[in-house]
């Protein structure tokens, strides 16, 4: 046989799995979860008609600015992805790729995951008001602090809750809020030493925090390349390692101070 014609056999015959492959591939799901950006919450307002943040043994201060929460929303666990969908998300800035297990990392059943960021929300609304009764140096004795948040689920509002549970007990410090009018928004965990840790989906989050009105975002300093990598125009982002270090920001951003930035 010429040679050309054993080339182009062995091609042939050798393309063949790759096809089936590539075919079988298009029809199976994928181990990978489609994001994208979430609802974005104000702590210092209502939600369904309650007060997220009620403070009980001390006044509330009246606030006009916003601490907004940020989400994403992604395909479930149960929910079939398939290279279609990873393909066409691939192209969109608004749209994130992800393994499957890093997005839902306990595993389990739609349920049991439900379960999971319920009791992870729980938990950081916990640490997160510790961390703020530590720093403003208050016992849990002297006020009584609870957070209402429906329908989200894991830790990532932890930082977001410290500050405005400091925004309603006192604000600046000077008389003043601590948001300075403004629509601030962030992510974070929060422990009750006040050390703030990353989230993930950054990227996706900046661009919920400014479709919501957000001019400023609080950014674990960790995440501050992935913050930076779809940045929408008009949001500065300040990176923090603590709550006294974000509290310290904003009082900065409101006198026109120095601010660290990412």
């Amino acid at each position: 046989m010429h040679p050309r014609h054993s080339r182009l056999r062995n091609l042939a015959i050798g393309s063949a799995p790759v096809v089936a492959l590539f075919a079988v591939v298009g029809f199976a799901p994928l181990p990978f979860s489609v994001a994208q950006p979430g609802p974005t919450a104000n702590v210092l307002g209502d939600d369904k008609g309650k007060p997220v943040i009620t403070i009980e043994g001390r006044p509330a201060r009246p606030t006009t600015g916003q601490l907004r929460m940020v989400t994403i929303v992604a395909t479930g666990p149960s929910q079939d992805v398939g290279i279609s969908d990873v393909v066409r998300a691939w192209f969109r800035t608004d749209r994130a790729v992800m393994p499957r297990n890093s997005v839902y990392p306990s595993g389990g059943s739609d349920e049991e995951i439900s379960e999971h960021n319920r009791a992870e929300m729980k938990e950081s609304q916990d640490s997160a008001t510790a961390a703020a009764l530590n720093y403003l140096h208050l016992g849990a004795g002297q006020v009584k602090v609870t957070l209402n948040l429906a329908d989200v689920g894991g830790p990532s509002a932890g930082l977001l809750f410290s500050l405005g549970i400091v925004d309603k007990l006192v604000g600046n410090g000077s008389g003043g809020e601590l948001t300075g009018g403004r629509t601030i928004a962030g992510t974070g965990t929060i422990e009750a030493d006040g050390s703030v840790g990353a989230v993930g989906g950054v990227s996706l989050k900046t661009q919920a925090a400014r479709r919501d009105g957000a001019t400023v975002f609080l950014v674990p300093k960790a995440e501050c390349a992935d913050a930076r990598a779809e940045l929408p125009s008009g949001l500065r982002l300040i990176p923090v390692t603590t709550l006294s270090g974000a509290v310290s920001a904003l009082k900065a951003l409101d006198k026109g101070a120095d601010v660290p930035s990412c």
